[in-house]
């Protein structure tokens, strides 16, 4: 498997890492019979709340940075400079949900656009600039 495909799979276990530790986080803030029920009316504050915002906001990177990736590989236009940016990318993404989950904003708005720059560079090299 190439580096770049490596590093999106290490991704998508990041995703699946952050959701769990976002339920354990709610599960210790509402208990079980409140996340088993509708969820309707229920209110997550503090750390759950953050964590489970870095989730939807892990799940939509997630959506954004496959593609490039995949098309690069099926392409075979990869090239070390594509891994090294997914690695960049990997660990923004990393830092930031710790980021997020500590409340720390202005610094994990910057490492959000080190991961944002690095899926946008990808997809500049599909389209070929």
């Amino acid at each position: 498997m190439t580096p770049e495909l490596t590093y999106l799979a290490y991704y998508g276990g990041l995703v699946l890492l952050t959701i769990l530790v976002q339920v354990l986080a709610a599960l210790q803030q509402v208990g079980l019979p409140a996340l088993a029920g509708n969820r309707e009316g229920l209110v997550l504050t503090g750390m759950a709340l953050r964590l489970e915002r870095a989730t939807a906001n892990s799940l939509f990177a997630l959506a954004l940075i496959a593609p490039p990736v995949i098309l690069l590989h099926l392409t075979k236009a990869t090239t070390d400079v594509v891994g090294q940016i997914m690695l960049v990318f990997l660990l923004a993404r990393v830092v930031y949900v710790l980021l997020y989950a500590l409340g720390i904003a202005w610094v994990r708005t910057i490492v959000w656009l080190v991961g944002f720059g690095c899926t946008a560079v990808l997809y500049a090299m599909v389209l070929g600039f």
